[in-house]
């Protein structure tokens, strides 16, 4: 289940609403995109394909490595999808028991 990392996620979103314009928001900026990634490993791992949009497209919108230069409105505004997006990523995605036995026994 996808919860942990979405609901870290959600709580680096919230935080990083106080950090918009200012040089911390590159930290956050980081983790934010790699849970994002997180996420997205395990709606890969559940192969629920149709659900790999809302990770991918956070992972993207936070990269750190090419910015993108938005005001603090649209910001504000994507924080709060982000936040939306990882507890709704959370509560669906789920990897499959036989999938997690299979890997147990490698």
């Amino acid at each position: 289940m996808a919860l942990a990392p979405a609901v870290l996620g959600a709580i680096a979103v919230y935080f990083g609403l106080s950090t918009v314009g200012k040089q911390e928001f590159y930290l956050v900026s980081f983790v934010i995109c790699l849970l994002g990634l997180i996420v997205g490993w395990y709606t890969i791992q559940s192969r629920q394909w149709w659900w790999l949009t809302i990770p991918v497209a956070i992972a993207l919108v936070w990269n750190p490595i090419f910015p993108f230069a938005l005001t603090a409105e649209v910001w504000l505004i994507l924080h709060y999808l982000a936040t939306l997006g990882f507890a709704t990523a959370g509560f669906v995605i789920r990897v499959p028991a036989q999938d997690q036995t299979q890997e147990i026994r490698r």
